[in-house]
């Protein structure tokens, strides 16, 4: 695949100002709990990870599609996000057919032998991630990063990791803005990654160049932080951000008790019901 397509797929896909402009739009499913938001879509990421039936992975999709029709995001842009992470894992499921023993369906040459339990093991791969994507790209779509961190605070994550990973929010988006200060900086002097007119070696060294003043600026940058927090008194019990007290209310119920009756119907379903349906209710052996 051309590298410039791929960047092209990543700037339609949006920068990390741009999710979060998403996640702070006003919806039914915005102004839930953040709480009530993680814990759910990670009992779907579960119950998608557990589920052998390719039918299952399709209704829980749907329902997922229906909370981005509700949360009132784009269709198109979230599942370009989603295609875009796809290939990182998705490799692994397309290697499938070709490396699971069973009933061999294609022989090609050099004796490679393409299996149907390895198709349908790669497909239930593929189909598992593209839920588990769905489920990640919805969440950072009606949930700001901050919120996220905070979510995980009132759960019981331990003061140490959440502190660091409130840091880690605040440093991303400072790092995409050095990021594209030095990209910038490089195409007005006519700086092309992938032109050809220039030596393939002069290329890689600017590239290395470019991680080695990332790097520089950022531990430039953790060390500023770490002297204003001193100098301010910061200690390990001090808190980077306060916990808004909100109380659960009908929504957040009803959407629980939604996504939790349609996992038990779905798991009752694929015992009693869908084996009945034939090859698209079967259950793929792992």
């Amino acid at each position: 695949m051309n590298l410039n397509i791929i960047l092209s797929a990543l700037h339609v896909g949006g920068s990390v100002t741009d999710v979060e402009r998403i996640a702070i739009k006003d919806s039914v499913i915005h102004s839930l709990d953040g709480r009530v938001k993680l814990i759910t879509l990670l009992l779907v990421i579960v119950f998608a990870v557990y589920t052998t039936q390719l039918v299952v992975l399709a209704i829980l999709e749907l329902y997922l599609v229906t909370l981005l029709l509700l949360s009132r995001n784009s269709l198109k842009h979230s599942f370009l996000r989603v295609l875009i992470i796809i290939p990182f894992g998705g490799s692994i499921a397309i290697l499938q057919p070709f490396v699971h023993g069973g009933t061999v369906l294609y022989t090609l040459p050099l004796g490679i032998h393409i299996t149907y339990q390895g198709v349908m093991f790669g497909l239930l791969l593929l189909s598992r991630l593209v839920v588990t994507l769905t489920c990640i790209v919805l969440l950072s779509s009606i949930s700001p990063m901050q919120e996220v961190a905070e979510s995980f605070r009132r759960l019981g994550m331990p003061r140490d990791f959440s502190m660091i990973f409130s840091l880690f929010i605040r440093f991303l988006f400072l790092f995409y803005e050095e990021l594209g200060k030095i990209t910038h900086a490089q195409t007005s002097r006519n700086f092309d990654i992938f032109s050809k007119k220039t030596a393939y070696m002069w290329r890689l060294k600017m590239v290395a160049y470019t991680v080695m003043m990332m790097f520089l600026k950022s531990y430039e940058r953790g060390e500023s932080v770490y002297l204003s927090m001193a100098s301010r008194g910061f200690s390990d019990k001090s808190q980077l951000y306060s916990l808004t007290k909100k109380e659960i209310d009908l929504n957040e119920y009803s959407f629980v008790i939604t996504t939790l009756v349609l996992i038990v119907c779905l798991q009752i379903m694929a015992i009693y019901v869908f084996p009945q349906m034939g090859f698209i209710g079967s259950s793929i052996r792992i």
